[in-house]
């Protein structure tokens, strides 16, 4: 078997069977899945397939943790991966509204109904007293801006907890099979991934058993656009800063609309992967039409 396979595979087992292990070992202590708890339980589940990177790399197989696109040199595709997934959440928005029972409505209490299973009771609160104070226009700008702060600050951070381990060792690993291939392992490695969260109500609280499957194919989507990201950016830094921003501004769309249902709209309905193929369909012909150094038709992911 080639190397490279054996180390991906290697460390695609070892990070399911740890992440899998977590939860398994939370419940039978006796944990509950409530907030705050569960919020807790998620965010350690974010850092494991970054320990489980650095130990393949650097314990087992003994090579540079650099090598994995551990670069902190800036260029504009760090802006495009702050931007880009504003972009995308935008035209979720304007896709969820296309549907037929769903309506733009920033203030509605079915918005909290949705969210505040993702929030502690405090933060709901909270939420509730901005909606009351602000208008729609304000309310909308600062959650943008806030979760372009938080995107490129603290959720960057957690987004580097997997992105070290899909599009760092694995990217790298995966490199030789060609853009698409690779794209699709990672995407499906990193849907499976989400498998336990989602039934557990992540994402998909009215349908987590068909969520597992909306999940795989939003990751399948995803997959590309944050490698094309990563292969331009020649970092994996800024993979973190698109991840970050992703989960920062996710909640947006589902917040300023009523109707629909989580396998609908939102960033992980099929609102959301319409706008994500049309943005993967953007790229593809930016890199055919414009891109000085195209990628998609053989990549080899600078360290």
């Amino acid at each position: 078997m080639n190397r490279n396979i054996k180390k991906a595979l290697f460390f695609i087992a070892f990070t399911l069977l740890s992440n899998y292990l977590l939860i398994a070992l939370y419940f039978a202590i006796g944990g509950k899945w409530v907030m705050p708890n569960a919020l807790i339980v998620t965010a350690v589940y974010m850092f494991i397939p970054m320990f489980i990177a650095i130990i393949t790399q650097k314990l087992i197989y003994r090579e540079s943790l650099k090598s994995l696109g551990l670069s902190w040199k800036l260029n504009k595709w760090f802006l495009v991966a702050w931007l880009l997934p504003l972009i995308i959440v935008l035209a979720t928005l304007g896709i969820s509204l296309l549907f037929p029972g769903v309506e733009y409505s920033p203030t509605t209490s079915e918005a909290l109904e949705r969210i505040k299973s993702i929030v502690t009771p405090e933060q709901l609160k909270q939420i509730q007293s901005d909606l009351a104070a602000m208008p729609s226009y304000a309310l909308i700008l600062t959650n943008i801006l806030q979760g372009l702060i938080a995107g490129v600050t603290i959720n960057a951070v957690f987004g580097f907890g997997e992105e070290l381990g899909w599009r760092g060792l694995l990217q790298t690993e995966l490199n030789f099979m060609g853009f698409w291939k690779s794209s699709a392992i990672i995407g499906l490695t990193w849907g499976v991934w989400h498998a336990p969260l989602v039934l557990l109500g992540h994402n998909y609280p009215q349908h987590p058993q068909i969520g597992v499957f909306m999940m795989t194919i939003s990751t399948l989507l995803l997959a590309p656009i944050y490698s094309y990201i990563r292969i331009k950016s020649k970092s994996v830094i800024a993979a973190a800063i698109m991840h970050g921003t992703t989960n920062a501004l996710a909640g947006l769309p589902i917040s300023l609309i009523k109707g629909g249902n989580d396998l609908t709209i939102g960033m992980t309905g099929l609102a959301g992967l319409i706008a994500i193929a049309i943005v993967i369909i953007g790229l593809f012909a930016y890199d055919y039409f414009l891109a000085k150094e195209p990628v998609i038709s053989k990549v080899k992911v600078a360290p």
